[in-house]
């Protein structure tokens, strides 16, 4: 003898999970991928604070390198800023900034032609300096030993002294 189901016309119970989404889940879903999407990547900060400068004359610019490339003279490799300088000093703020390794270096333009003026054999001729305030006697700084370390979202300060 066969049984076969009652039909009562209701319909079998479908899981919780597979149940299709009312429109404002649906909406809300879509807008936390998209804002997920769309967030700017982390990003690091560096500020650097320039101290040492013996008159407020001229402009003190730095140079943000993110290699050894042109490093510490040649600004047209680097992001640069120029700031009026203060005798009690100036600060720099490089914003936007993926992690890496980095070296700066600052010069106190006095005559404002955007560039370290050099002596005989290449000696500065305006006040300079670089992070880590590496000062070798007879050569420029190397950029390893200038270089920091930057995190993804780390915000970093960094002092450094300008000296002739």
């Amino acid at each position: 003898m066969l049984i076969e189901p009652l039909d009562t016309g209701a319909r079998p119970a479908v899981p919780h999970a597979l149940q299709p989404l009312a429109p404002t889940a649906r909406a809300a879903g879509l807008f936390v991928l998209l804002s997920a999407l769309l967030m700017p990547a982390a990003a690091a900060e560096l500020v650097v604070r320039v101290g040492g400068l013996a008159t407020a004359e001229g402009q003190v610019g730095c140079a943000l390198f993110s290699g050894p490339e042109g490093f510490p003279m040649d600004n047209g490799r680097a992001s640069q800023q120029w700031q009026p300088a203060r005798v009690t000093g100036v600060s720099c703020r490089f914003e936007g900034l993926t992690a890496g390794r980095y070296a700066v270096a600052v010069s106190h333009d006095l005559n404002g032609n955007h560039r370290i003026d050099t002596r005989l054999f290449g000696i500065p001729a305006e006040p300079w300096g670089v992070s880590n305030n590496v000062r070798p006697a007879l050569r420029a700084p190397r950029f390893d030993e200038a270089a920091f370390a930057l995190g993804a979202e780390q915000a970093l300060t960094l002092d450094i002294q300008v000296a002739r």
